[in-house]
């Protein structure tokens, strides 16, 4: 086991000396992760990384392999082979096995343009369906029906034998690029900015066939989704690669609450000239959402935001949060909020509570505090009707994790095993609760002593 010595050896890259990025010393005492380990098996991009069970995961990318691992020692399990090309879309799918009830199946799509199902605990290849006439960029079950979900050029529906149960004609050459499971036995896929609703039909007495039916087509994004979350049981979200947020309500499929972010290429005199020259169209693009029972956390280019459901309105954020564009984000216990990003680091934010001054100017929409678009009149003076007596969040900074010399895809939390993150540098990381770590070699060393009798003649 490595000693990680956590530090803000960050060096700035062109503009990263003008940037306001939150930096954090090397004395970092609330963040736990104070040990690593280094697992190298794969041979190119590692983009996905999917729980098993309380201490195993499976890792996968652009090698088109499949990896299981031990989450508490790092040991390599299994490794399955039989992609031709990268690995696109991994879920996992209880087996049918009752005996096996803690069994997951893996499936796994790849730009091979086959669906392959594996028996993690076996080691082996189960089935493998190779009629897809594209290639199937998301996978997604619905436990409750017992059923799979892959989408590419169409939309199909499978059962756990890997039966074809039905399909949807041809949707877009584009594809579908985002599946979410919502109530009322719908799914919502994203095809560019186009968001179709699908209701599944299981069969009844007066008919034994599923169906898929098309339900409704929202058209109110500007550009193409590139992330989509299930939020309750009566809405959802999107975000936008122009920045735009907007949550649906269901099953109106209307618009509950829309925020929108402006980009402007050109250069205007004003206090927010500095940032805007800086930015790029894409820095606005959000890439990955996960949200609670009061917020949404949006990961919008290298940002971070939190967006209060009740309040419609964004109530914390990171404009800079990471050097580069945030791939992927989740929740920790605690309040707190673990990021990972293009810039190869992996941080830790706890989400605080902070008064709000009563005469502080606040933005009126989710992102005008990025500086893009204009404010108006109102946003720029100050607000005392809503903020005089309400509070606001902050999100500090307590943990820079640098272990990875390239992008960090993703990353899983343990709460036994700590977090495992995955790279385009081939590697993945364990990062360790150093203080739980070492309290466990502590035990292990008292009981072999123990056993061996060697405690009691010390004594």
């Amino acid at each position: 086991m490595l000693r990680w010595l956590i530090g803000g050896g960050r060096e700035p890259q062109g503009l990263a000396e003008k940037s306001p990025l939150q930096t954090i010393g090397e004395e970092q005492s609330r963040n736990p992760y104070t040990e690593l380990l280094v697992l190298k098996a794969h041979h190119d991009i590692v983009r996905f990384l999917v729980q098993l069970d309380d201490y195993r995961f499976a890792s996968a990318g652009d090698d088109g392999i499949v990896i299981i691992w031990n989450a508490q020692t790092g040991e390599k399990l299994v490794e399955l082979s039989g992609h031709t090309q990268k690995i696109t879309a991994i879920v996992t799918f209880p087996s049918l096995e009752s005996c096996e009830e803690k069994n997951q199946l893996i499936l796994t799509a790849s730009a091979d343009r086959t669906v392959i199902v594996w028996d993690g605990n076996a080691g082996r290849q189960v089935q493998r369906v190779s009629c897809f006439q594209s290639t199937v960029k998301c996978l997604t079950v619905l436990q409750r029906l017992e059923v799979w979900l892959s989408g590419g050029n169409d939309l199909c529906v499978w059962n756990q034998k890997l039966e074809l149960l039905c399909k949807t004609s041809h949707i877009s050459d584009t594809g579908i690029s985002a599946l979410a499971e919502i109530p009322n036995n719908c799914v919502a896929a994203a095809v560019g900015k186009e968001l179709i609703i699908f209701r599944l039909v299981a069969p009844t007495e007066g008919s034994v066939e599923w169906d898929i039916i098309e339900v409704k087509r929202l058209l109110d994004h500007q550009d193409n989704i590139l992330s989509l979350v299930n939020v309750n049981d009566v809405s959802f979200v999107t975000g936008s690669h122009v920045g735009e947020l907007i949550i649906w309500d269901i099953p109106g499929w209307t618009v509950r609450a829309y925020e929108r972010s402006f980009w402007d290429p050109a250069p205007q005199l004003d206090v927010q000239q500095e940032i805007r020259l800086c930015q790029k169209p894409n820095d606005v693009s959000i890439h990955h959402f996960t949200c609670d029972e009061e917020n949404v956390f949006a990961a919008v280019g290298r940002g971070l935001y939190v967006y209060n459901l009740q309040m419609k309105r964004v109530i914390a954020c990171q404009k800079t949060a990471h050097d580069s564009n945030v791939l992927h984000i989740a929740r920790l216990p605690n309040r707190q909020l673990t990021s990972c990003s293009e810039d190869g680091s992996v941080r830790i934010w706890e989400l605080r509570e902070k008064q709000q001054l009563a005469a502080e100017p606040v933005p009126t929409g989710f992102f005008n505090m990025w500086g893009f678009g204009r404010m108006n009149k109102q946003a720029t003076q100050p607000v005392k009707k809503h903020q005089e007596n309400g509070t606001s969040c902050s999100l500090e900074l307590i943990g820079d994790l640098i272990g990875h010399s390239s992008s960090v895809e993703m990353f899983l939390y343990f709460e036994d095993h700590g977090l495992v993150t995955c790279s385009a540098d081939h590697l993945i990381i364990l990062w360790k609760n150093g203080e739980r770590e070492s309290g466990l070699r502590s035990l292990k060393l008292f009981q072999k002593l123990e056993e061996t009798g060697d405690l009691y003649r010390a004594a």
